[in-house]
């Protein structure tokens, strides 16, 4: 069975947050919505420290240079949040 490839990554063209949700849109219509205690960063960052933003690749990521984070839409996709924080492992 052969398996779909996308042709071309998916690109964040708008971004927007409530209280607790970090939300992306994409160029292909979907929407993407995530918990923003996923990224520290930005959950405890101002309003005016979110909006200050910048595209990584077009749209690839995002770049938020008063918090020093960088988030790329491959990794929402993937389920990643905060890389930097260190995990417990279940005991």
């Amino acid at each position: 069975m052969p398996i779909l490839a996308l042709e071309t990554e998916p690109l964040a063209i708008g971004i927007s947050f409530s209280e607790d949700i970090f939300r992306v849109v994409l160029d292909d219509g979907r929407t993407l919505s995530v918990p923003l205690a996923w990224f520290p960063r930005l959950l405890h960052g101002t309003t005016q420290q979110r909006e200050h933003r910048e595209p990584i690749g077009l749209g690839k990521g995002i770049h938020w240079p008063d918090l020093d984070e960088d988030i790329s839409v491959a990794g929402i996709l993937a389920g990643r949040g905060d890389q930097t924080k260190t995990r417990r492992s279940a005991a």
